[in-house]
């Protein structure tokens, strides 16, 4: 089974929209996480070993992972998905783009 880590900025609305989105999918465990360190759930070193797959909504969020947690990605998949900021919690123009671009990741 994979585990597979959505990461947005505060964890409010996109992670947590894709966390929602695939959470039923089988063969993979989902979670999502913030950036941000007063994130709803803020990412953390823990979340980073726990996933096989790491999925960053923009690119600023793949340099804070890159840098802040660079040793601990050894061996883990790490795609952007260059989803902006302009989405309300399960948006239905996110989900869209969600299934349209995951799945092929996994």
């Amino acid at each position: 089974m994979k585990r597979v880590l959505f990461v947005c900025s505060q964890n409010k609305l996109r992670s947590p929209t894709a966390e929602e989105v695939f959470s039923t999918w089988e063969n993979i465990e989902v979670s999502s996480a913030g950036t941000n360190h007063d994130a709803c759930n803020p990412l953390d070193d823990e979340q980073i070993a726990w996933a096989d797959i790491i999925f960053v909504m923009e690119k600023s969020h793949r340099n804070k992972v890159l840098r802040k947690y660079k040793k601990s990605l050894i061996g883990k998949r790490l795609i952007c998905l260059d989803i902006p900021d302009d989405y309300e919690f399960m948006d239905p123009t996110l989900v869209r783009i969600l299934e349209a671009t995951v799945p092929r990741h996994l």
